[in-house]
C-alpha cells in the first residue's frame, strides 16, 4: 500500500518562498511519475510540475522559472521549492504518484498567499 504524505504549508506573504515535501511509504518516487497538483477554491485541480523516473522535468506555466521539483531517493521524498509566491498560488497542494495503472494521492497540504 503506498501512501504519500505532503507537508511543508503554511501562510506567507507575496514573494516569500515555501518548500513542500512529500514522503512515499515504499521506494516508489525513482520508478514513478511523481507529480505535484494544486486545486484551489472552486477550480480544478491543476498539475504543477512533475518528474519521470528518468528526471525529465515539466512545470506549468504560471510556475515556470518560480517553483523547482525535485526528488532525494534515499529518503524516498519528493520536494516543491516555491519561490517569488503569489496571492495566486494559493491553494491546496496535493503529492502524486503514477505507476503503470496506478495513481496515488496524498491527502494535500494548505499553502496560503496573502498580505
Amino acid at each position: 500500500q503506498v501512501q504519500l504524505v505532503e507537508s511543508g504549508g503554511g501562510l506567507v506573504q507575496p514573494g516569500e518562498s515555501l518548500r513542500l515535501s512529500c514522503a512515499a511509504s515504499g521506494n516508489i518516487i525513482d520508478t514513478s511519475i511523481m507529480g505535484w497538483y494544486r486545486q484551489a477554491p472552486g477550480k480544478q485541480r491543476e498539475l504543477v510540475a512533475d518528474m519521470t523516473p528518468n528526471g525529465r522535468i515539466r512545470y506549468a506555466d504560471p510556475v515556470k522559472g518560480r517553483f523547482t521539483i525535485s526528488r532525494d531517493n534515499a529518503k524516498n521524498t519528493v520536494y516543491l521549492q516555491m519561490d517569488s509566491l503569489r496571492p495566486e498560488d494559493t491553494a491546496v497542494y496535493y503529492c502524486n504518484a503514477f505507476k503503470t495503472i496506478y495513481s496515488y494521492w496524498g491527502q494535500g497540504t494548505q499553502v496560503t498567499v496573502s498580505s
